[in-house]
């Protein structure tokens, strides 16, 4: 199993009242999934995003990702299983803006150490693997919406990560690229990668093959919800 979390909890304290943004919660997410977590403002997603994207830790229960127990680790042991295991892709890109594509895509390899033609090699292949081939030296000034996007997407690929994690992909795109954005992260997930997808909007949660629900801190439903 990827991903285990039993009976997790973040609970925040605000001085006299404690406030649990996840309360219980019991998530398994095997290899190879496309899982989408939806929920209202204020359900959790976000906090459980954060949590399985090791930005966060839980107040309560056990997160192992990748047989690692992850819940009782420090920050600096955090910092390096979210640079080997995790692939963020942001509705607002972060991208750097006066780097070139090539150079955002490698930010993650400089991180871990990889040689620095190694890393131009492989971050020039994960390019051309999104469809950028032919715009590695634009920096995202002069690239439109959905190719900053998919510079972020060759960005989260590089390390070859255990999990893609998006949070709302589409959110800054129109309709339009945001589907084809949809179809990259489906024919990712067909070429083997594990996605889990925060979003609020259900024709992008229809790309998932599983749909978690989340509402005030727990989930109501966990399943297989295609139309």
């Amino acid at each position: 199993m990827l991903i285990s979390m039993t009976n997790l909890s973040k609970v925040y304290d605000l001085g006299e009242v404690n406030v649990f943004a996840l309360n219980g919660v019991d998530v398994k997410i095997g290899k190879n999934e496309y899982v989408a977590i939806m929920g209202p403002s204020g359900s959790g997603k976000s906090t459980l995003m954060n949590i399985i994207g090791c930005l966060d830790v839980p107040t309560d229960g056990e997160y192992i990702l990748n047989e690692k127990k992850v819940s009782e680790m420090e920050d600096d042991e955090l910092a390096a299983i979210r640079n080997k295991e995790i692939g963020f892709v942001f509705q607002t890109f972060n991208l750097l803006p006066r780097a070139d594509a090539l150079h955002n895509v490698e930010l993650p390899l400089i991180y871990n150490g990889t040689s620095r033609n190694t890393r131009r090699e492989i971050a020039k292949e994960t390019l051309q693997k999104v469809g950028l081939g032919d715009r590695m030296h634009h920096k995202p000034n002069e690239l439109s919406g959905g190719q900053r996007q998919r510079v972020a997407v060759a960005r989260a690929l590089v390390n070859n990560p255990s999990i893609i994690l998006a949070d709302e992909p589409t959110g800054n795109l129109d309709s339009k690229t945001g589907k084809e954005i949809m179809q990259l992260f489906d024919d990712l997930h067909n070429a083997g990668n594990t996605i889990i997808l925060v979003t609020h909007e259900e024709e992008i949660a229809q790309h998932s093959h599983r749909i978690i629900r989340l509402l005030d801190g727990k989930i109501v439903s966990d399943g297989s919800e295609k139309n």
